[in-house]
């Protein structure tokens, strides 16, 4: 059952979500048709194990995977992205000896789909602190009441894995994380998503009004603030690689329009020659690949440390927030050239790079934002502000 990501993405698949890819855009619809291709191929369960009916990946090929499905639709990779952070945790536990997800690899290999609902309005110590009430429930489960914003995959997930905070029981406070089953009557999803970029994504918020978490499916109580926890762990180095590697692949794309724009714009003040024989115009393309090259083996390098487990102690979590922070930046820089050097068509509604360039944008609203990142990086080196 295994294969690479060249296989199971093939090109005539990456086609045909490329072609879909602009509609969905226009209508604010969601994927629909590429989702049904992609649950097909098997690429959610990607990093399923095969035991577990998957197909068995590890991330050094999820990487390179996401970054061409985002080079064929970036709202398509980036929602999918959500359920394979979820398959991506419980596997960095598997790996490590702790089974407590076994769940998450057992039922993505028999075909549902997890949605990630973490992030909170308001709330920037992301999964350290939560404005979601997490009641604890005489059976050892739990009810959450908050609102989830940015849920990718809305229409789609059958598992929810969620977050609040409890501060009744003799412990408190805690960090609850739990998941809950899209059959639940006490919770909703709002039809509220109409966005600049990324609209297929279809990122709604999830409104939780006392939705239940039976006890087998609580998977952590940790102590507010910072922690060391392998979960917390897992949380942030699949979500970080994974999206730095949507990001990667928007570069990517960019830069190969870039180049088709340069060969096939002509210039009078050059004797009718393509613009890729224009110094100025070979120096853009130049630039935005310099940056974009150094992408991918940063990715691919991070993401085989993390598969062979290798312990870069307290500057594993300042390597993630990097390649994030890399990924996205270089990647709006990549496509601002590219735009450049395409001219005034990339301003017209129906371009491929006008799209990206609105798609770029959405990563610098993902955690961790550039503050954060920097704070992480400063205490990985510096050590903590005393006082």
């Amino acid at each position: 059952m295994s294969s690479t990501h060249r296989t199971l993405l093939h090109d005539d698949l990456l086609e045909r979500i490329r072609e879909r890819a602009a509609g969905y855009d226009r209508e604010n619809a969601f994927f629909t048709e590429d989702l049904a291709e992609l649950r097909e191929a098997g690429y959610l369960r990607a990093l399923v194990p095969e035991e577990f009916g998957g197909v068995g990946w590890g991330f050094d090929e999820a990487v390179r995977a996401q970054m061409r499905l985002a080079g064929a639709a970036p709202a398509t990779a980036l929602a999918v992205n959500m359920h394979l952070v979820w398959t991506g945790v419980a596997k960095i536990l598997r790996d490590r000896g702790d089974d407590t997800l076994e769940f998450v690899l057992r039922e993505a290999g028999a075909g549902e789909i997890f949605g990630f609902g973490i992030s909170e309005a308001g709330n920037d110590l992301m999964l350290f602190g939560s404005r979601t009430k997490a009641e604890p429930q005489p059976s050892g489960g739990y009810r959450y009441t908050g609102r989830k914003i940015f849920t990718s995959l809305s229409p789609a997930w059958t598992r929810l894995g969620t977050m609040g905070v409890d501060t009744t029981s003799p412990d408190a406070p805690k960090i609850v994380y739990g998941f809950i089953d899209r059959e639940d009557p006490d919770l909703r999803t709002l039809d509220d998503w109409d966005t600049m970029g990324m609209r297929a994504s279809q990122s709604r918020t999830t409104v939780l009004d006392g939705a239940f978490a039976a006890p087998d499916r609580i998977v952590r109580r940790l102590d507010p603030g910072p922690n060391a926890d392998p979960f917390i762990f897992g949380i942030f180095a699949s979500f970080e690689l994974l999206l730095a590697s949507v990001y990667a692949g928007i570069g990517a794309r960019a830069l190969e329009l870039a180049v088709a724009a340069a060969h096939r714009r002509t210039s009078m003040k050059h004797d009718g020659r393509t613009l890729a024989q224009d110094p100025d115009i070979r120096w853009r393309v130049a630039d935005a690949a310099l940056a974009q090259d150094a992408l991918e083996p940063q990715l691919v390098a991070v993401a085989r440390d993390l598969d062979d487990l290798v312990d870069h102690g307290r500057l594993w979590f300042a390597k993630l927030v990097g390649v994030k922070v890399r990924a996205t930046e270089t990647a709006k820089q990549v496509v601002d050239q590219a735009v450049r050097v395409a001219g005034g068509s990339s301003y017209f509604a129906g371009s491929e790079l006008g799209r990206l360039y609105r798609d770029v944008l959405a990563g610098v609203f993902h955690p961790s934002d550039d503050e954060s990142a920097h704070s992480t990086v400063a205490t990985a080196w510096l050590g903590p502000v005393e006082g």
